[in-house]
Formats: C-alpha cells, sequence, structure tokens
C-alpha cells in the first residue's frame, strides 16, 4: 500500500488516556477514503500524524516506503514539501498575500512551480478574476477553493484534507468537493479526508470511522 498506518497510538502530554490506541489503516495510491468520527474523536490528530506534523507514542507510518520512525525534523518538513499538502476548514491563506501569490507559495517551497500547472488550476476553480485580491475579501467557499489549488499546485502525492467544506453550506460545499474529486483524481493523488458528514464521506471510494479510539471500516 502507498500509505501504511500501523497500530499508531498517540498520547497527549498530561493526558489519561490515548487519543487512539493501536490505530492501522491504509490507503492505495489514487486512492480518495473519508475518516468520519464524532468531534474530538481524534480525526484531526490522526491527520497531522499523516502530515508529519506531530509525533506518534507507537506503531509506524509508512508513505511511499518513507518510514516516518526514521525521519528527523528536516526529513518531515522535506515530506511535506515534496510529498504532502493539506487543506484546512480554516483555510489557512496568508493574508498578506494575494490570490495568485498564495496558489504558488507551496509549490515554490518545493522548488515545483510550474506556471501552466497554477493557470490551469486557477482556470478550473473558477479563479481566473481573483488572482490579484487578497483573501480579506474573498468569500468562504472561494478562498477555500484558494486553498485547495494552493495544496494541488505541487502536485502532491498524498492531498490530507480536515473537515475542507465544514465552513460551507451545502450548495458551496458540494461544489468545493467536486472539484476537488475531479482534480484529485487528474493528478492522481491520494486523498484521505476527515469529515463528520456522512454526505460528503459518501463520494469517497472508501470510509473509515474513528470511534472510541479505534477504527472501524
Amino acid at each position: 500500500m502507498f500509505l501504511n498506518i500501523e497500530n499508531v497510538t498517540k498520547t497527549y502530554p498530561g493526558a489519561r488516556r490515548p487519543v487512539f490506541q493501536n490505530v492501522s489503516l491504509s490507503l492505495g495510491r489514487g486512492e480518495t477514503l473519508a475518516l468520519t468520527g464524532e468531534s474530538g474523536s481524534g480525526k484531526s490528530t490522526l491527520l497531522h500524524l499523516v502530515a508529519a506534523l506531530d509525533v506518534f507514542d507507537s506503531g509506524e507510518i509508512t508513505l511511499d516506503e518513507n518510514r516516518f520512525s526514521d525521519l528527523n525534523d528536516s526529513g518531515r518538513a522535506a515530506l511535506r514539501r515534496q510529498s504532502v499538502a493539506l487543506v484546512f476548514q480554516q483555510f489557512n491563506l496568508i493574508p498578506s498575500l494575494t490570490v495568485g501569490q498564495n496558489l504558488a507559495f507551496h509549490a515554490r517551497l518545493g522548488d515545483r512551480d510550474d506556471s501552466g500547472w497554477i493557470g490551469e488550476l486557477t482556470s478550473r476553480l473558477g479563479l481566473g478574476d481573483l488572482t490579484g485580491r487578497y483573501p480579506e475579501h474573498l468569500s468562504g467557499g472561494q478562498q477555500q477553493r484558494v486553498a485547495i489549488g494552493r495544496a494541488l499546485a505541487m502536485r502532491p502525492l498524498l492531498l490530507l484534507a480536515d473537515e475542507p467544506t465544514g465552513n460551507l453550506d451545502d450548495t458551496a460545499s458540494d461544489a468545493v468537493m467536486g472539484l476537488m474529486l475531479d482534480l484529485v483524481r487528474d493528478t492522481g493523488a491520494a486523498l484521505f479526508l476527515a469529515t463528520h458528514s456522512e454526505r460528503i464521506a459518501a463520494r469517497l471510494d472508501r470510509r473509515a470511522r474513528l470511534s472510541a479510539g479505534q477504527i472501524a471500516c
């Protein structure tokens, strides 16, 4: 498998019990997987571990033959620059950069600045007339489309999305999800998406539920 999560346990300092324990999950190259569960079940924590933003207590995560337990800080940062991209519920756009600059930001960090591909993303995401604007002048749906474009501009092997439509109404949510799924399939990226919405989860290839610290597929 392209992504393997094997018997992973995560506990936060000072906590009495783990967020989850001995969790295992796998994802094939180009596959889409929805992780569902109640708020506080650990969905975001698991995505942060897969993004190498945090470290686990025990077990192993392997992405495209990279064992996370073997990576130091610079190795984890390189993984995020070259292989993994994230889309958050809160957008996390850089307010001092225009739409066009935000779209190119992560690709440039990873030396993958492809103006042709960024231009295609801009067009397909309906952002052509907005490239000179700043995030504060965009609607929530527009900001989320910029966040998706920024993540995919580097052509990641794995796209992680944490409640990517949680701040949008159903109409905007459906439109954003459709665009994201089309672009993910066109790039061949795998998608690991955390959501509390069964309606959103039903649009992906597979789903798994995180509950009481365990995974149910």
